[in-house]
C-alpha cells in the first residue's frame, strides 16, 4: 500500500495557514490518510489516535532518538535536516529504554506533586506582579509575560540565577526555532550562537554544583543530576543534555500553553466571564485548551527496522512524526473534537502531553503554572479582548505553536 504523497496530502504544512490553524489540515488527514508520507524525505505524518498509540508500544521498531527534523530545503521542497548525535538528542523525550528510565526517574525527584506544590507560591508572586503591571497599562502584547513565567520556573527548577531570566527567556523560546523547518542560513547562524551560548552557561552552573552537590531531595535538578553522574547513572553529556532539554520542555511548551489559553479568553468574553464567576473550572478550561492547542504538535520517531504502520510499508531510516495535535481530535477518541467544552466526563483524555513511557514528566507543573496565570489574569481584569486593530499570530514552526504575538486591550476589575 502506498502512503499519500506530501503534494497529495499536506502540500499546505509550511504554510503561515495552517501554521496559524493547523484544524483543518488534521481533520482531513484524519479522515482520508492517516499515514501520509512527506514527499521523497521518508517521513511520515501519523495522525491518528490508534496508530499513534501502537507506534508508542513498539520500540523495538520505532527509536525515540531524534537524529534528524523535517524542514523546507532551498529548492522550496521538504528535505530532512540531520543532527548530530549529542546529549540533548538522546535524552528525556527522546531516550529509548533502559536510558529513558533513568533520566525520567532524576528528573521526576525534583517533579513529584509535593514538590509541583511548593512551586506554587513563587509562581503566585511572579504572575500576580506581572499580570498587575500588565493590566496597569491596560494590556499590551501579552506573549513577554507568557514567556517570562515558565523561564522563572526553569530556572528554579534547575537552581539557576533567577536574575538572568532574560537569557533564560531567550534560550526556552529556542526547541521551536529549532525544530520548526526553517533552514535559512541566517536563521541556523542565529541558533548556533544562541546554543553556544546555552551551552557554555549551562556547564559552568552544572560544574559548579558538581563539586559540591546537595544531598537534599529538595535540592534543585542540577543537584541531582550532578548525583546521578557520581553513581554513574548518566554521564556528563546525557546531565547537560537533559538540562538543555528541559529549557524548551519546561519553558516553551508552558509559554505556549499560557499564550493559547489567553488567546481563548481574549476570544471568548462569556467563556472568561464564566471562568471569573466559577474559577473551579478553570483546569478543565486547561485541559481543552492544551487538547486543542497542544505545545508540541508532534515528536519523531525513527524506523529502526524494514515493518509497517497502518498497512503502509516503512522501511530502516524511515521517521514518523507522531501527531499529538491531530490524535488529541480524533472523532474516534473524543466526542464533538472542534469544541471547547468545560463537561467533559474525561478531560484528561487526550495525547497533547504525550502518552504511555513518555508522557511529559512536567505536566503537573505547566497545569499549575497555566492555572495561576490564568486566575490572577482573571481576577485582576473586569473585560479582555483583542487590541484593535491587531491580530495574533503564531511562531512561523511547524514543531510549536505557540504564539509570538498576542496584542490585548484589558480593563482592571
Amino acid at each position: 500500500m502506498r502512503a499519500p504523497s506530501y503534494s497529495e496530502t499536506i502540500g499546505e504544512f509550511f504554510s503561515q495557514a495552517s501554521i496559524e490553524d493547523p484544524a483543518p489540515m488534521y481533520a482531513r488527514l484524519l479522515a482520508t490518510h492517516p499515514v501520509a508520507r512527506v514527499g521523497d524525505t521518508g517521513v511520515h505524518f501519523v495522525a491518528n489516535w490508534a496508530l499513534i498509540d501502537e507506534a508508542l508500544q513498539r520500540e523495538e521498531d520505532f527509536s525515540a532518538n531524534l537524529t534528524g527534523v523535517l524542514a523546507l530545503g532551498e529548492d522550496g521542497l521538504p528535505t530532512v535536516l540531520s543532527l548530530p548525535r549529542n546529549g540533548a538528542s538522546r535524552v528525556i523525550a527522546t531516550a529509548d529504554e533502559p536510558d529513558h528510565a533513568v533520566h525520567r526517574a532524576l528528573v521526576q525527584s525534583r517533579l513529584s506533586l509535593r514538590r509541583v506544590e511548593v512551586a506554587a507560591e513563587p509562581v503566585r508572586e511572579w504572575a500576580g506582579a506581572a499580570v498587575e503591571r500588565f493590566v496597569a497599562a491596560g494590556g499590551g502584547d501579552f506573549v513577554p509575560l507568557a514567556e517570562e513565567i515558565p523561564a522563572r520556573v526553569v530556572a528554579w527548577l534547575l537552581g539557576l540565577p533567577i536574575e538572568d531570566h532574560q537569557k533564560h527567556r531567550r534560550w526556552a523560546m529556542m526547541g521551536g526555532d529549532i525544530l520548526g523547518g526553517d533552514t535559512s542560513s541566517g536563521v541556523l547562524e542565529r541558533l548556533a550562537e544562541e546554543s553556544f551560548e546555552m551551552a557554555t552557561y549551562l556547564e559552568a552552573a552544572f560544574r559548579a554544583v558538581q563539586a559540591a552537590p546537595s544531598e537534599d531531595p529538595a535540592a534543585p535538578l542540577l543537584h541531582a543530576l550532578a548525583r546521578g553522574v557520581a553513581e554513574g547513572r548518566i554521564d556528563e553529556e546525557e546531565a547537560l543534555g537533559i538540562t538543555t532539554v528541559l529549557f524548551g520542555a519546561g519553558g516553551e511548551s508552558t509559554a505556549a500553553l499560557v499564550g493559547s489559553a489567553v488567546r481563548h479568553l481574549a476570544a471568548d468574553s462569556a467563556l472568561a466571564s464564566r471562568l471569573r464567576a466559577e474559577p473551579g473550572l478553570i483546569p478543565a478550561f486547561l485541559e481543552e485548551v492544551v487538547r486543542l492547542d497542544p505545545p508540541f504538535k508532534f515528536h519523531f520517531r525513527v524506523v529502526r527496522r524494514d515493518t509497517e504502520l497502518g498497512g503502509v510499508a516503512l522501511r530502516e531510516g524511515d521517521r514518523l512524526m507522531l501527531a499529538w495535535a491531530a490524535a488529541s481530535r480524533d472523532p474516534e477518541e473524543v466526542e464533538d473534537p472542534g469544541t471547547l467544552r468545560l463537561d467533559r466526563s474525561h478531560p484528561r483524555h487526550h495525547m497533547s502531553f504525550g502518552r504511555g513511557a513518555h508522557f511529559c514528566v512536567g505536566a503537573p507543573l505547566a497545569r499549575l503554572e497555566a492555572r495561576i496565570v490564568c486566575e490572577e489574569l482573571l481576577a485582576r481584569t473586569s473585560s479582555i479582548d483583542f487590541a484593535p486593530g491587531q491580530s495574533p499570530h503564531h511562531v512561523p514552526s511547524i514543531f510549536v505553536h505557540r504564539p509570538a504575538s498576542l496584542p490585548l486591550a484589558v480593563v482592571a476589575s
